[in-house]
């Protein structure tokens, strides 16, 4: 009896699996890290809200590999941000870059300390080939994995960094007058599908980056 009690309660739940249509199709989506704000998560919401049956799977990285990843198949949809917009872009907005440091700080003097993302990233790169060219001395004083730990850093002034406009509007930090602002990157916009619940979640994404584009002003 006990056996036939277990048997009949794994057929229950399995009915109740094959009834539920959540998370039948999944749409695989990548986006660099400080992309991840209320709005984007918000968006993800409401499409998940709206369409039961599909898993969304939200991956964070560098988009240099994001990028890579995309076009090994690995992704539906991502967004990435690159000095150049492929022509099979959906969209593409422009995101000003500024350096920055934190309130109050000091005229910076050689070597500079530098307040970075790992190894491989566009910001790092960015600012090393600056310092390069202009002949000035530097260290990494800081690596953060994440916007949030990258800016707590610069808040705290431990050195400076190259970061969105857009992303420092509540921090404690300033534009820093040590260099000129840099050259706006591309906020790109891939997708491989663009019809069905894919298309309406694109078009949503879309709408996200592009407010945010709008709010990063000019650098």
């Amino acid at each position: 009896m006990g056996y036939a009690r277990r048997l009949l309660v794994l057929q229950d739940e399995a009915q109740a699996l094959l009834a539920d249509p959540a998370g039948t199709s999944t749409i695989r989506i990548g986006v660099p890290d400080d992309m991840v704000t209320s709005a984007m998560s918000a968006c993800f919401a409401r499409f998940a809200g709206r369409h039961r049956q599909i898993r969304l799977d939200v991956t964070t990285g560098l988009s240099r590999d994001l990028k890579k990843r995309f076009r090994e198949g690995e992704f539906d949809i991502v967004i990435v941000k690159e000095a150049v917009t492929d022509g099979d872009a959906r969209a593409n907005f422009s995101e000003p870059l500024a350096w920055f440091e934190a309130e109050g700080s000091q005229v910076w003097q050689d070597p500079i300390p530098l307040v970075t993302f790992p190894p491989g990233g566009l910001y790092r790169d960015l600012m090393i080939d600056r310092i390069e060219r202009e002949q000035r001395r530097w260290y990494i004083a800081f690596t953060g994995n994440s916007l949030g730990s990258v800016l707590s850093a610069v808040e705290a002034g431990l050195g400076v960094s190259v970061l969105p406009v857009s992303t420092t509007k509540v921090h404690a930090v300033r534009a820093s007058t040590i260099f000129p602002p840099e050259t706006a990157l591309s906020l790109s916009i891939y997708a491989w599908e663009v019809r069905g619940p894919a298309s309406e979640l694109l078009h949503d994404m879309v709408g996200v980056t592009a407010a945010r584009s709008d709010s990063g002003g000019t650098a």
